[in-house]
């Protein structure tokens, strides 16, 4: 069971990483909600997306809330 929720959030991820940049354009510093390979919106903040995501999914449930972010230099 735990495999396949890690797949799930996997998937959800890659999502997340293939549209991130063309995300970038329109909903920068927001957070996405991605729920079985599925947008479910952009918030301006986490706790708006988490609670999107637990409200519409229910609290057993897995998805993605990440940060749409560019992406990070590393510190020299």
């Amino acid at each position: 069971m735990r495999t396949r929720h890690n797949s799930e959030l996997m998937a959800d991820f890659k999502v997340f990483a293939s549209h991130r940049r063309e995300w970038l354009q329109e909903h920068a510093g927001q957070f996405v909600v991605v729920h079985k390979g599925e947008v479910a919106g952009f918030y301006d903040d986490y706790a708006t997306g988490l609670h999107a995501g637990i409200t519409t999914f229910g609290v057993k449930s897995r998805f993605l809330v990440q940060q749409v972010y560019e992406d990070l230099v590393p510190a020299t």
